[in-house]
């Protein structure tokens, strides 16, 4: 199927609205575009496949224009595809949030299984479709669908899970663990899991398997060693879809361990990463469901960005020194790191996944920065990628990676560092910044800069998809239209936008539970990331209109430009000063954008090529007051608005 023939049927419809269509509507709809292959895709044991993609392995991932979905905030998986039928041909990749089960805060990022996250069950799918009686059904069926639309799909890489997860409580050895009496922690040996295995094998041999066909084998090293996971599972757990017999007995086990003060090593964030304390501060303090009181912790030398995250644990890549925390980067736990790579890998295998989004792709262990040579032990989700690489080539790396200075957020440089790593895009942090200031324009000239210089693509990101809370309000307030027009023209760069910016309301101060999709990445009954009921999605018209036009649009031009060089009439200005861009292919189309707040009063003048009439083809300002005028190679631009971007057509003449 040619990608370029999907006319996306609900382009002008609110996402809101597509949402709320009926089962039958969507289904009929997509019969209309699809026919024969729509029943393919609702077969869960059928892949169906993208076409190759223009650039050769995983380069495609340079240029894609990305769309990141929180689930939560849609309910179900089912509801990717109407959704997904608002967007235009030239946002061609999806990214979903994580799809595991979730541990504490049901925290997306803190996966308690590697199951899937069963609240994303559709029942008015199952009962149309009798054979989507499960999740892991559905969510096959969602990315086959995708495919048909000509989108890639993107599943989140976590290098960390829940604290008491089941993978750390089957595989003690590849977690990382530590004893705390009270305020003091009194242990984090290297083998201290082994104490972890006794007390859980203890625990089983009275308790029972939870499987009466699978026996409790006669010692911790056997079931530990020797005893393939699915079965230790199955003995441990339980059946997959037993969720409440699962829980139960996982909350048994985290109350054994409890009691003896064992937990694994939580997982952290921003230089020095390593050596952590027991918090102080009397409300430093987490009590849970069932009672239990939990301690925060600090790191023991903090930068400003270090960060400990108490619920989330972290595999146990290397070899621990016991001395201030040290790894021994010489000593890779290599079982780990198979472990995580396979598990990845199979689940790409079962559900078609095209690429991954690294989590936390920013955080490197090493405090000597980027080694010479990585080596496959460098870095985890570089160890993933090239797992999955070697059965589907164009399995691609998108990173979450804001390119920090160097040794702010990351020890040494982001860039050594992604490229060590082997990312083909980064998010990078452009989203931060309003549109119209001059850091911005100098944030945005150094990304074209690395775009033309280093091995991964920084994206033009115009909201992330688990970020949009009141910190950014004010960066949302105006130049909206100007940030997407950037994202889908600048057609030789990644893109990336969460769901809800289309429609999104400004809010010049903080508002309530509405609009900010990072809250449902947990869900936590009160404090200030609590959620109330559903997502509200924003009401504001006016915007999701403009971009409606800029939609059409690129599905009109893109097809011809994407294979064709991106040539700068006035390049992004590294200083920031001058606030005006403007591009071109070569042949059929200029393009300007203004970025500042104030309308251009002077004429602006640009050498392009060709000698033939120039007109105005587009303007994201509904009414624009920009004239043309044109003397052979010379084109002078007058009226040019504040935040304006335009499109002039070339006649060759």
């Amino acid at each position: 199927m040619n990608i370029n023939t999907f006319n996306p049927p609900y382009l002008d419809i609110l996402p809101e609205q597509a949402l709320r269509l009926p089962l039958s509507t969507v289904l009929r709809d997509l019969d209309k575009l699809f026919g024969h292959n729509l029943y393919m895709a609702f077969d869960p044991a059928t892949d169906i496949v993208l076409p190759d993609p223009a650039k050769p392995g995983t380069a495609w991932m340079k240029t894609a224009k990305t769309v990141g979905i929180n689930v939560r905030s849609i309910s179900t998986f089912w509801h990717i595809i109407p959704y997904a039928m608002t967007l235009p041909r030239s946002w061609n990749a999806i990214h979903i949030l994580p799809i595991w089960e979730p541990g504490v805060v049901a925290s997306l990022y803190g996966p308690s299984s590697w199951n899937i996250n069963p609240e994303f069950f559709n029942g008015e799918l199952a009962q149309a479709f009798l054979h989507l009686d499960t999740v892991e059904k559905q969510l096959k069926v969602v990315i086959n669908l995708l495919h048909l639309m000509g989108k890639a799909v993107g599943m989140d890489v976590v290098p960390h899970t829940d604290r008491f997860s089941e993978a750390a409580l089957a595989n003690p050895a590849f977690f990382e663990w530590l004893q705390r009496r009270d305020m003091q922690i009194i242990g984090h040996s290297g083998d201290l899991h082994r104490r972890v295995e006794q007390l859980l094998f203890e625990h089983l041999r009275a308790r029972g398997s939870a499987d009466p066909e699978l026996p409790v084998p006669d010692s911790a090293e056997q079931l530990f060693r020797q005893t393939p996971e699915h079965q230790r599972l199955l003995m441990l757990f339980g059946v997959v879809h037993d969720y409440w017999g699962r829980l139960g007995r996982r909350k048994a086990m985290v109350q054994l361990l409890y009691e003896e003060g064992l937990e694994t090593v939580p997982a952290t964030m921003g230089p020095p990463y390593r050596g952590i304390e027991v918090d102080p501060d009397p409300q430093a303090v987490v009590r849970d469901e069932d009672g239990r009181e939990w301690r925060d912790y600090r790191i023991t030398h903090p930068e400003p960005f270090s960060r400990v995250f108490g619920p989330l644990a972290r595999y146990r890549l290397y070899a621990d020194k016991n001395t201030d925390w040290a790894l021994d980067f010489e000593q890779p736990n290599a079982p780990a790191w198979d472990y995580v790579c396979e598990h990845y890998a199979d689940i790409r295998r079962r559900y078609n996944f095209d690429f991954m989004r690294g989590d936390m792709s920013h955080v490197q262990m090493r405090p000597d920065g980027v080694p010479e040579q990585a080596g496959p032990f460098y870095d985890l989700l570089a160890a993933v990628k090239t797992h999955i690489l070697k059965e589907n080539a164009g399995f691609a790396y998108f990173a979450e990676s804001f390119l920090a200075p160097p040794g702010e957020m990351a020890y040494g440089d982001e860039c050594e560092h992604l490229e060590a790593a082997l990312a083909d895009s980064t998010l990078g942090d452009l989203q931060s910044e309003p549109i119209y200031t001059t850091l911005f324009m100098r944030q945005f000239a150094q990304y074209r800069h690395w775009l033309d210089t280093r091995k991964f693509a920084p994206c033009f990101t115009v909201m992330t998809a688990d970020k949009d809370d009141p910190r950014f309000d004010s960066f949302y307030l105006v130049g909206n239209e100007i940030r997407y027009f950037l994202s889908l023209f600048l057609w030789d760069m990644p893109a990336y936008i969460g769901l809800g910016f289309e429609c999104r309301d400004p809010h010049p101060t903080p508002a309530p539970n509405e609009q900010y999709t990072k809250l449902y990445v947990f869900q936590v009954p009160d404090g200030p990331k609590s959620t109330r009921g559903p997502y509200q999605w924003g009401k504001n018209q006016a915007l999701y209109a403009n971009l409606c036009r800029q939609k059409a649009l690129a599905d009109a031009l893109l097809p011809t430009l994407n294979d064709k060089k991106l040539e700068w009439l006035l390049p992004p200005d590294p200083e920031g000063i001058r606030k005006v861009m403007a591009w071109t292919d070569g042949a059929q189309y200029i393009f300007v954008a203004n970025l500042a707040e104030t309308p251009c009063n002077a004429p602006l003048i640009l050498v392009s090529t060709g000698t033939g009439s120039r007109n105005l083809h587009f303007s994201t300002a509904p009414e624009s007051a920009v004239s043309i005028a044109s003397q052979g190679d010379l084109l002078e631009i007058y009226h040019l608005g504040a935040l304006e971007g335009i499109v002039i057509a070339l006649d060759p003449g």
